[in-house]
């Protein structure tokens, strides 16, 4: 199982079922799509997205937010982009990706439950960070999973 998520080589096989590839394409685009939002949105989707109250904030509050956000924009188009070399190029490195999807959102569990952050209501990330987490572990099984060969 480690050669699946960490294997000798980085190619273009991927051996897993179809769907957790096809669902690795969606993924990364709409990685490359929230990337955009946060960095190039007015208030970086702080306010407009994840409902957090700038409007309330001293003006140098909220501007460090929203600049909060754009660096998190960064963040997350890297991670698009590497998302994108794996579907083009790298196909092999997609469970390790998926691993680290699921990682990522199970963090993401962690921080809302460890670190409050206001907002005027229920942000719509904070609602998906359970089911993708799931979702991450579900397409990674199936990123290094292989039909049985009958002998």
């Amino acid at each position: 199982m480690l050669d699946f998520v960490l294997p000798k080589s980085i190619d273009n096989r991927f051996p897993g079922h179809k769907i957790a590839l096809y669902v690795f394409y969606a993924l990364t685009v709409l990685t490359l799509w929230r990337s955009q939002h946060h960095l190039f949105a007015p208030d970086g989707g702080a306010q407009s997205i994840a409902s957090i109250p700038l409007d309330t904030y001293p003006g140098a509050a909220a501007e460090t937010i929203v600049g909060i956000f754009a660096l998190w924009g960064l963040s997350q188009l890297i991670i698009g982009m590497i998302y994108l070399l794996a579907a083009v190029r790298y196909r092999s490195m997609i469970p390790a990706l998926y691993l680290l999807f699921a990682i990522e959102y199970a963090m993401r569990l962690w921080v809302g439950a460890n670190k409050s952050i206001e907002t005027a209501g229920t942000a719509p990330g904070s609602m998906i960070n359970l089911p993708f987490m799931i979702l991450g572990l579900i397409l990674f099984a199936l990123s290094v999973w292989r039909p049985r060969t009958m002998p």
